[in-house]
């Protein structure tokens, strides 16, 4: 049932003319009053006598009030009644976040069951999950970068080309600053309250054309936070390798420049987290999700659902009943 303390009028100033329905009732009582006297007389009323108005009567008498109620109704509707019974408390802008995520070979390790590239895929798209109101994209960068997914409403779409994302897609080795820069670049137009880039990586970076700092400087220009994590135990990892009798395993050390990883988030007001195992990723994600999450309630958005068809509706169901009761059952009543 619709709550009448929750309805606005988009366009009060046509209830003014509300004010018609009294006057169109005050203008029929006043002509059936009038119609009271008479003009003929009579002597005596015997004639009449054992006459009485029937139904037909009194149904025509009150058209006029279906006219009355239909007039006002297409008011009502004129008025463009809203509720707002459905409101969501989001931003308008939301939040715009990319995930530049490091494929290079070292994220083969497997410290991280199966490899530390599915985990950072599997807790990546759950976290996408979680973040229904942002726009997302995926930027993936080993010895070059480009971009996965642009930013984008639709995660579903996200998710897929999230999963499809594999090592050896471009030249290995780990540009870190051109992952960085292209993540900034897919940020740096946006209208977004706030801008968040996840750089996620295991290595040292040891290609590219932009320096890491450079790129993050950029970032700091344009307002946009980064979150760095850097992947890997602290220890030699199993890494596997293909050798003519098929793969073998070797325990390697794969350095993180936590320096490096630390610099660039002090440098956009972000943070610096170190992942050693699953359990920890997920953590930080979970951590990221409720540092931006107050930037979602900054504004309250109030979701308003027309309501004037119903009255539209009403006032041409009374009309049409008007008109068929007329041609039909009181054709003989003048």
């Amino acid at each position: 049932m619709m709550n009448f303390s929750k309805i606005v009028f988009a366009n009060s100033y046509f209830l003014y003319f509300l004010i018609l329905v009294p006057l169109l009732i005050f203008w029929y009582w006043y002509k059936f009053r009038k119609k009271n006297h008479p003009d003929i007389m009579f002597s005596n009323i015997a004639g009449f006598n054992g006459f009485q108005s029937n139904f037909k009567i009194y149904l025509y008498r009150s058209l006029y009030g279906f006219k009355v109620l239909a007039i006002a109704f297409m008011i009502i509707a004129l008025a463009r009644p809203q509720s707002n019974l459905s409101r969501q408390d989001v931003n308008i802008e939301g939040i715009d976040l990319v995930i530049a995520l490091d494929i290079s070979g070292s994220m083969l390790a497997e410290d991280f069951k199966p490899n530390r590239l599915e985990v950072a895929k599997d807790v990546g798209v759950d976290f996408i999950k979680g973040r229904t109101n942002d726009r997302i994209g995926l930027v993936v960068f080993s010895g070059e970068s480009f971009t996965q997914c642009p930013l984008t409403t639709d995660h579903d779409v996200l998710m897929n080309l999230f999963s499809s994302v594999k090592t050896g897609m471009i030249e290995d080795g780990t540009a870190l600053g051109d992952g960085l820069a292209t993540a900034v670049n897919r940020l740096r137009n946006s209208s977004a309250i706030s801008k968040v880039i996840i750089l996620l990586t295991d290595g040292v970076n040891n290609m590219g054309m932009i320096a890491p700092q450079t790129a993050a400087q950029i970032a700091a220009r344009f307002n946009i936070r980064v979150y760095t994590i850097g992947v890997g135990g602290t220890g030699p990892a199993p890494y596997p390798f293909q050798t003519q009798f098929g793969v073998r395993y070797q325990n390697v050390d794969i350095p993180i420049d936590e320096n490096l990883l630390k610099s660039i988030a002090q440098t956009t007001n972000g943070q610096y987290f170190r992942a050693t195992n699953k359990n920890k990723l997920e953590e930080i994600y979970k951590e990221i999700n409720e540092l931006e999450k107050t930037k979602i309630d900054v504004t309250e958005f109030k979701r308003k659902k027309e309501e004037f068809l119903p009255y539209l509706l009403a006032s041409f169901i009374l009309l049409i009943i008007d008109f068929i009761i007329r041609n039909t059952y009181l054709k003989m009543i003048p």
